[in-house]
């Protein structure tokens, strides 16, 4: 039977509910059967309709980890222009004499995370930058005061709330509104030449700021066991532990304490390479300003590429701290949080839904709801601003994801922002369906005990493929029926087009009932596209598309046209019956009277298919009653005679339904009949009996078929949906 109706038994093991087609069950029965114990929280949002079509714990509070800076990226990018920079200001207050300034230099940070080498391929470029606009002033010598102004930031600079160990790492520096190399330095080292010396050890940059307290002594062999110790007030690092002589060399990247002193001598030795001497003279008056200088490293979107792909804390700090400082007029974790609040509250979201400590994740106080975030982030999708954020994010093989979900064939599909801190795993961010709507998730994973760290993140990737696996099943064959369309974009006309895509799907595998509606329904969820198997309706339907498509892009979009009702996808939407909805519909198709057809009346139990779904018979959302329907339609033996007869007209392509000789059902097949000057009507069609889609002569098929169906009905494609 030609009609699209079929059972599809769900079973649910777990409370949580079946949304839209898509069983959270499996997700959770995954987490269980390989972290145990762990508690898990899934949210899936569709950004087009704002409602959650999945949900595991989504009203629970989790902890987020860096995924936080998902909310501190949003509330910037939301109240900050594009072209936001921050600012360091340099004004000279003095007078120049013989080549010397007397006066001041005063410096004014207002939170530049980027005096590094993440743009720039020395980290001194900006501070050199600096010192060249004073040497072009004709300076080479500062006789006063270099002072420092970092009344930008307001109430504590460091961080509160972290685990002690974090201050002890490179992900865990110092914040300042004046900052350089990321607020760490590296520290080198290698075994000294024989045993029981000290390692040699180089600080980079070396601007003499750091201390280096070296008991790391050289032993034989290739032992690698070192340690080290940060002073908690001065940057004071003492190394211990020992090193092979085999060992090539090491090097560990760890914070500096007091940022700003650490800017300070980063400028001064900007200076002294820069041949500006500073002879300091806290006597010499200030005087008059003479000249302003202002440096920016780096623009907003640049800040957010470097959060939310490569997730830097030490950007994300300034960030929130600088949004307080812009718009709230304080620049402090009240500022940032007080801008948040509001931005969630603009927003239609509740910020007592966020709990939040710091802008980068690294509290172990923070706390959201997935299903909160996932409205967030859907809010972030719909905003003006949307695509700067979205595709701030990481991806397969870029940022944190350079290294995860490497094998995902189509990695277009997704962004994502990763994070983790202690027994805290979370991924949330984007996926790209084939139906061309947003989905928003947020996935975390919290509890997790002693599980190693890679095992927690293969578990987050493989459910996150799983959902871009079910939402866009078989988005090979969509990419296949692009590269069809643009093989054939020198075929002009419906039927040169119908011709040659009929033509390049002959001999695929039949299969009844290959599609549905996908995740977008419970009741059918089949990919939206395939051409892995046909059957004669799908066979039909995927060559028109490919026929009326009018650019490679919107293929999809016109296949669901012709299989819903006004493009919706929905089971209850569908085209089920091929003569009273598929073309009786109008608008792709209508029916070609023939010379000695008949019309007969027949009423489709639409009624009673819909109700062995348990669903309700509607059109257009509104309830629908079974209404009769005429059929017109050539009896089998004239169109066997019919067909025998070699054709004589302008070739073309027309569509064929086969009569169903039941009361409740208007045809049982359909296909494609190519018409060509001198031969015989020719029917290409997904064959059951053969097994594949095959062309073979009409009046052979008819003849095969007698007493099965009373006879044909012949309908013309439109050339354009009216």
């Amino acid at each position: 039977m030609m009609r699209w109706n079929r059972l599809v038994c769900l079973s649910l093991v777990l409370a949580a509910p079946l949304l839209a087609g898509i069983d959270v069950a499996p997700y959770q029965a995954y987490v269980d059967s390989v972290v145990p114990g762990s508690r898990y929280g899934l949210s899936v949002r569709s950004v087009k309709t704002g409602k959650e079509i999945m949900n595991i714990r989504g009203m629970e509070k989790f902890t987020p980890a860096s995924t936080l800076k998902t909310l501190t990226t949003a509330t910037a990018l939301h109240f900050l222009p594009i072209d936001y920079e921050p600012k360091t200001e340099v004004s000279m207050n003095g007078s120049i004499r013989s080549k010397v300034f007397w006066g001041s230099v005063n410096i004014r940070g207002e939170g530049d995370p980027n005096f590094s080498g993440r743009y720039f391929a020395d980290p001194f470029y900006m501070l050199n930058a600096m010192a060249d606009s004073i040497a072009m002033l004709g300076i080479d010598s500062i006789h006063g005061r270099i002072q420092l102004d970092t009344s930008y930031y307001t109430g504590p600079w460091k961080a509160e709330h972290w685990r002690k160990n974090f201050y002890n790492a490179w992900y865990g520096a110092e914040i300042g509104p004046l900052g350089f190399n990321d607020n760490c330095t590296m520290v080198r080292f290698k075994p000294g030449e024989k045993e029981g010396d000290t390692a040699i050890v180089s600080v980079l940059p070396d601007v003499g700021y750091v201390t280096i307290k070296n008991e790391l002594v050289t032993v034989a062999g290739q032992k690698k066991k070192w340690t080290y110790a940060i002073d908690s007030v001065k940057s004071e690092i003492t190394l211990g532990g020992s090193i092979g002589l085999g060992v090539d060399s090491a090097s560990l990247v760890l914070p500096i304490r007091n940022p700003v002193g650490y800017f300070r001598a980063a400028l001064l030795t900007a200076l002294k390479e820069r041949g500006i001497a500073y002879v300091e003279d806290k006597s010499v008056p200030a005087g008059i300003d003479i000249k302003k200088f202002s440096f920016s490293a780096a623009p907003l979107l640049s800040i957010l590429d470097e959060i939310n792909q490569r997730s830097q804390n030490f950007h994300a700090e300034t960030l929130f701290r600088n949004l307080g400082a812009e718009k709230a007029g304080e620049g402090s974790v009240e500022g940032g949080k007080k801008m948040e609040r509001q931005f969630l509250s603009e927003m239609g979201i509740n910020p007592d839904d966020f709990e939040v400590w710091d802008g980068c994740g690294l509290s172990p106080k923070n706390k959201l709801k997935p299903s909160v975030e996932t409205q967030m982030l859907a809010k972030m999708a719909r905003h003006p601003k949307g695509a700067f954020y979205i595709n701030s994010f990481a991806s397969p093989g870029v940022g944190t994801g350079g290294k995860r979900m490497l094998d995902l064939p189509y990695p277009w599909l997704t962004h994502f922002k990763t994070g983790f801190i202690g027994e805290a795993h979370a991924l949330v961010g984007y996926v790209f369906p084939m139906d061309g709507d947003t989905l928003t998730v947020a996935m975390y994973l919290n509890e997790t005990g002693k599980n190693p760290d890679q095992k927690l993140k293969d578990v987050l990737d493989t459910l996150w493929m799983r959902l871009i696996a079910q939402t866009s099943d078989s988005y090979a064959s969509l990419m296949e029926m692009k590269r069809l369309w643009l093989l054939a974009q020198n075929e002009k006309g419906l039927p040169a087009r119908l011709d040659h895509f009929s033509k390049a799907l002959l001999n695929r595998p039949y299969k009844l009932g290959p599609m549905g509606e996908s995740y977008l329904d419970s009741v059918e969820n089949k990919p939206l596209v395939y051409l892995d198997s046909l059957d004669c309706v799908t066979f039909v339907e995927h060559v028109l598309a490919l026929a009326l498509a009018p650019n490679e892009d919107s293929i999809f979009v016109q296949l669901q046209r012709i299989r819903y009702r006004d493009g919706v996808i929905d089971y209850t939407a569908r085209k089920h019956y091929m003569l009273d909805d598929w073309v009786g519909e109008g608008r792709f198709a209508k029916v070609i009277p023939m010379d000695g057809d008949t019309v007969i009346t027949r009423t489709m139990p639409k009624t009673e298919f819909f109700k062995s779904k348990k669903i309700p018979y509607k059109v257009d959302g509104k309830p629908a009653v079974d209404t009769p329907m005429e059929i017109r339609y050539l009896p089998l033996d004239k169109a066997i005679a019919w067909a025998r007869n070699p054709y004589q007209g302008e070739n073309k392509v027309v569509g064929i339904a086969f009569i169903g000789k039941s009361d409740k059902i208007d045809a049982t097949h359909t296909g494609f009949v190519l018409f060509r000057k001198g031969e015989i009507p020719k029917l290409r069609h997904a064959s059951s009996l053969k097994n594949k889609t095959v062309e073979q002569p009409l009046a052979q098929y008819l003849v095969s078929r007698k007493g099965k169906l009373p006879g044909i009905t012949l309908f013309e494609f439109l050339p354009q949906a009216r």
